[in-house]
């Protein structure tokens, strides 16, 4: 009989082991955005727990960590089970590595169950899902889907480092990405699992859900230039205040979303006001925007809608507005026979099938392009996630250990 409780005190063990490794230098805080020492070295402590597994381990172009478990099937494709390791500022200890150290302990049990694979397993720790450090999210996973854009390497953080130089910095190298990629033809499937990152699951005591789709998602970047000015002599009706066309646009765009219902969200996460002071009219603010749906086609009215209010706001407020888009991401439906299993697997450890559409995105976002997909999400405390109150009960982790493995038995029946 599987002790699940003990292998889910083993894996929440090495979440706080992982947590305790931060660009913070105090620690009190989690942080490991990609490319940076803190996650180098979290990296390499997750590198040490797949090799003491018996992967075949190595680091590709971009710093993903893979570790792969060869069938003995000759031609047998490929499996790919994974999340990130890198986290956003000031994050949560789950949000994605829960779902990497869970994965490589369902690897260690089939091992232990001397399991025979018809098909590859690779485990990969992506270096980048969160997109903090050069705005711009699943680098990991659009290298090894070969999505990735080369342009990218030029885009810079906020000390002007490049993207092709934090790469050479952690060791990685650029010039091999396009070989990194796992072809098409060789994918299986990619299951994730992962914490909601939303109430639903909390509120009902349900510990496990079936993802079904993954909502669309569209970055804007907005840049209102006004004209800066001394706050006690230019009369109000002549002023052009950037941050008063800002703000304008920030509440419309909050009054649209909830106009809309619930399968759309809109959210201004980033506002940036350069040379800023208490006596100067702001003259430039730089702001970001993000909209979700599920609905691709209320995503793409909504971007039409929002860019023609921001417009009319610069118009009439006489600033003028740069609207850049700066990332788009096409609503995903997970694959239905990968779900059908994983919905089994459900069913068959007592607990109630429930199926949720992701408001977050996910790596399984790139690699839908190129394989079947699914996902799993975990009950996390009141749904709370990118903050450090994110947390996890060990019952549910031990619920979902135990279906994911059922999953994995499924699977490796239905291709044996």
């Amino acid at each position: 009989m599987p002790d699940y409780p003990s292998r889910t005190q083993r894996i929440l063990s090495r979440i706080e082991q992982l947590a305790a490794i931060s660009e913070d230098p105090d620690g009190t805080t989690v942080t490991r955005t990609f490319g940076t020492p803190a996650f180098v070295r979290g990296r390499d402590l997750v590198q040490s727990w797949f090799e003491a597994a018996g992967l075949k381990v190595h680091l590709d172009g971009i710093g993903n960590l893979r570790g792969r478990w060869a069938s003995q099937r000759p031609g047998a494709k490929t499996f790919v089970l994974a999340s990130h390791i890198d986290t956003v500022v000031n994050a949560g200890k789950y949000d994605g590595p829960l779902g990497v150290i869970m994965a490589l302990n369902l690897v260690e049990s089939l091992m232990e169950q001397g399991s025979t694979l018809p098909f590859n397993l690779e485990l990969i720790a992506f270096s980048d899902e969160e997109g903090v450090r050069f705005h711009t999210t699943y680098l990991g996973s659009k290298v090894v889907t070969g999505a990735f854009d080369p342009a990218t390497l030029l885009r810079t953080d906020a000390q002007g480092i490049t993207l092709a130089q934090a790469i050479a910095d952690m060791g990685g190298n650029a010039a091999q990405l396009a070989t990194d990629a796992l072809p098409p033809t060789e994918w299986l499937g990619y299951f994730e699992l992962h914490i909601e990152q939303g109430p639903v699951l909390w509120e009902s005591g349900v510990p496990v859900a079936l993802v079904t789709a993954l909502a669309g998602q569209q970055r804007v970047e907005l840049t209102w230039q006004g004209m800066a000015g001394h706050a006690g002599t230019v009369p109000m009706a002549m002023r052009q205040d950037a941050l008063a066309a800002a703000a304008e646009f920030i509440l419309a765009a909050e009054a649209f979303a909830l106009h809309h219902g619930q399968r759309l969200v809109a959210t201004v996460g980033q506002l940036r006001i350069p040379y800023s002071a208490s006596n100067v009219i702001p003259g430039q603010v730089v702001h970001s925007l993000d909209l979700r749906s599920p609905d691709a086609g209320q995503l793409a009215t909504a971007y039409a809608d929002l860019q023609a209010r921001a417009e009319a706001i610069a118009t009439r407020r006489d600033v003028a507005l740069d609207w850049q888009l700066i990332q788009a991401t096409a609503p995903v439906t997970c694959d239905p026979e990968l779900n059908r299993l994983l919905g089994q697997a459900i069913a068959a450890s007592g607990h109630e099938v429930v199926g949720l559409v992701s408001g977050a995105g996910h790596d399984a976002v790139p690699i839908s392009a190129v394989a079947p997909a699914t996902m799993a999400f975990i009950r996390c405390y009141k749904g709370i996630s990118h903050n450090p109150l994110e947390n996890v009960e060990p019952a549910d982790v031990a619920a979902a250990l135990e279906v994911a493995e059922g999953f994995l038995h499924r699977l490796i029946t239905a291709h044996s």
